[in-house]
């Protein structure tokens, strides 16, 4: 990327920040390198190939000092989250950090090793037990536990132990209640978006470097290996529920609806250690993720927080987490959780204050400050969510997208309203120009403003994508948060080369697998193009022989809805019976021929169907029209 270098404004910010920041605190620093055994040499993890999947050494220019086209509050974070190895937590308790966006930890049991969170991939989940292994010897695994429904935290388990060795019962699975179909309705229903804009989030496809991706404040990326997912064997249910796995006493607390739909703690009696998930790491979390997902309830994450904390609080010697570094000593964990807790409370209470005053999202947003001792705290910062974008997503949890102005009920999409607001304002030249002038003055918040209606006017006027990938750069380099500067990277990259698509993806073949019936039909049903079926009025009995179940599905109106109910061919348009549920998806994926397909009625009818689905389109453009 033609990358320009920071602005006298944001390099000056910059430094400013280097001279008022607690840089003396590094407690953090003699935390994430205490328990250190060994590193993986070289950093890097190869897949099928040799198509390198990770690569934590690309990071090396960390080791130097922050320079001014980086956030230097940033730049330690950064700092923090490459060091990779196996480590110690306590003896018995062992992490891999740095092998991938999350960390692996291994809980050392009576015949083996108990595996929490095999990472994003399967080489990376496998490169890090060999680690352990080369360090701890040849434990086989027994158990895996997943402590949440994100991918970065199963996907990988292939890497650790096979279908074959669960279906077997040598290999149990545990998992918060509801983890199957979380894990599924977020990599499948809007996943194809989700991805597009994971792509920026994460700065995917941005190099290396103090002027291009540095990390994401939560780690440093996601590793780009095979995904998969095999089904928990245990699933985990209720508060103070405990199981016994491989001879160590595991004590569980549910977590729902915090980080992740299905979220849980737990607690290991004779280690004196607990596992946070991933609702206490070292950074500001997202309560609306900038990819997309669910609104998240700070006011319930904040409750289970103080539950952990009377729970387990006193008789834990350590606290580790499926991010970051963990941290030791009773009191330091009570004030860590207590200020992860009050972190979240504070935004849903004070943003409720305010929007009960009238203040709409982005206002209370623009004017937002945490008391001091949140500030102080290095692990409240915003690395990964921000106050910004948290206290409108409490705002959109409560009040919805409408702030209540009826001017703004109605208003114009933005192709729409671009070549208006350019009219108006002399044309697509004039508003370069004034934008040159906020530029140079740096105000690059309505610099950006100003070129994306004019990019949405034109979007192949060379001047203002010019300028537009320039100001982008410069809320870059004066960003902490990382993935606002992975987010501006990324739209200045798209500007500058053209549109990079998505480069990863999380619908596996056995993600695909786990879809249940009901599943795949909200699936077909999400991508029913509504105009095409308009006229279309199909009745559909669908039969699985393999799990001994009948469905009718009915076509009216754009509108596919299901049913389990008995098969009537009497009143069907067309009776389908698939030997497998896998058949299916088959089917629908374009494999008309293979056995194990039969109909009788009209058999167009599923077809027909299909033959109006539309197909979600990875590629979507973000930055231009």
């Amino acid at each position: 990327m033609n990358s320009k270098p920071p602005s006298d404004l944001i390099a000056a910010a910059n430094r400013a920040h280097r001279d008022t920041l607690p840089f003396e605190d590094n407690r953090d620093f003699a935390d994430a390198d205490r328990g250190f055994i060994g590193a993986l040499e070289p950093g890097v993890v190869t897949g099928a190939g040799g198509k390198v999947v990770w690569d934590n050494d690309s990071y090396g220019f960390l080791a130097a000092d922050a320079p001014d086209s980086v956030h230097p509050s940033l730049w330690r974070q950064s700092q923090l989250c490459i060091k990779q190895g196996l480590y110690e937590v306590v003896e018995g308790i062992y992490q891999v950090r740095g092998l991938d966006l999350s960390n692996i930890s291994f809980i050392e049991g009576d015949t083996g090793v108990i595996v929490i969170d095999p990472l994003v991939s399967t080489e990376t989940a496998a490169a890090a037990l060999a680690l352990y292994r080369a360090h701890r010897g040849e434990r086989v695994v027994t158990a895996v536990i997943y402590t949440h429904s994100h991918v970065d935290h199963f996907g990988g388990v292939l890497g650790v132990t096979s279908q074959a060795d669960v279906d077997a019962g040598r290999v149990q699975v545990l998992a918060p209640e509801g983890f199957v179909e979380h894990a599924v309705q977020e990599n499948v229903y809007a996943g194809t978006a989700m991805t597009r804009r994971a792509a920026y989030m994460y700065g995917a496809v941005l190099a290396r470097g103090p002027q291009g991706q540095v990390g994401c404040g939560l780690g440093q990326a996601p590793s780009l290996g095979e995904v998969a997912l095999i089904v928990p064997t245990i699933d985990v249910r209720s508060t103070g529920e405990t199981h016994t796995v491989d001879g160590v006493q595991i004590e569980f607390q549910m977590a729902p609806g915090t980080e992740a739909p299905a979220e849980m703690h737990f607690y290991f009696p004779q280690f004196r250690a607990l596992c946070m998930a991933e609702n206490a790491t070292h950074n500001l979390h997202n309560l609306l993720t900038l990819r997309g997902a669910l609104v998240r309830d700070p006011h319930g994450w904040a409750g289970y927080l103080t539950e952990a904390i009377d729970s387990f609080g006193d008789r834990t010697d350590v606290v580790f987490a499926s991010h970051h570094w963990p941290t030791w000593g009773r009191e330091n964990i009570v004030e860590y959780l207590s200020l992860q807790r009050d972190l979240y409370s504070y935004l849903h209470d004070q943003t409720l204050r305010q929007l009960n005053k009238g203040f709409t999202g982005i206002e209370i947003a623009e004017t937002f400050q945490l008391p001091p001792a949140l500030e102080k705290a290095w692990h409240t910062h915003g690395y990964y969510g921000s106050v910004s974008h948290n206290v409108k997503a409490v705002y959109q949890r409560y009040m919805g997208w409408f702030d209540g102005n009826p001017a703004r009920l109605w208003q114009h999409p933005p192709e729409a309203a671009a070549p208006r607001y350019v009219e108006a304002m002399g044309g697509l030249d004039r508003v370069v120009d004034i934008a040159r002038t906020a530029f140079e003055s740096g105000d690059y918040r309505w610099a950006a403003t100003l070129l994306d209606h004019a990019i949405f006017a034109d979007e192949h006027h060379a001047a203002a994508r010019e300028l537009y990938a320039d100001t982008l750069e410069q809320l870059a380099y004066g960003a902490e948060n990382a993935v606002w500067r992975n987010f501006f990277l990324s739209g200045a990259t798209e500007l500058r080369e053209g549109n990079f698509g998505t480069p990863t993806t999380t619908t596996a073949p056995t993600m695909l697998a786990q879809l249940t019936p009901e599943q795949i039909f909200d699936t077909l049903a999400i991508n029913i193009d509504g105009p095409r079926a308009w006229d279309l009025d199909l009745t559909l009995d669908v039969t699985f022989v393999d799990l001994g179940a009948d469905y009718r599905l009915t076509l009216r109106n754009g509108v596919l809805v299901y049913r389990r109910v008995a098969a009537d061919p009497a009143t069907a348009t067309a009776t389908v019976t698939f030997a497998t549920k896998a058949r299916l998806l088959a089917f629908a994926a374009g494999d008309r021929d293979s056995p194990g397909v039969e109909f009788t009625g009209d058999a167009g009818a599923l077809g027909t169907l299909l033959g109006v689905l539309d197909r979600p389109d990875p590629n979507f453009d973000i930055i231009t029209p």
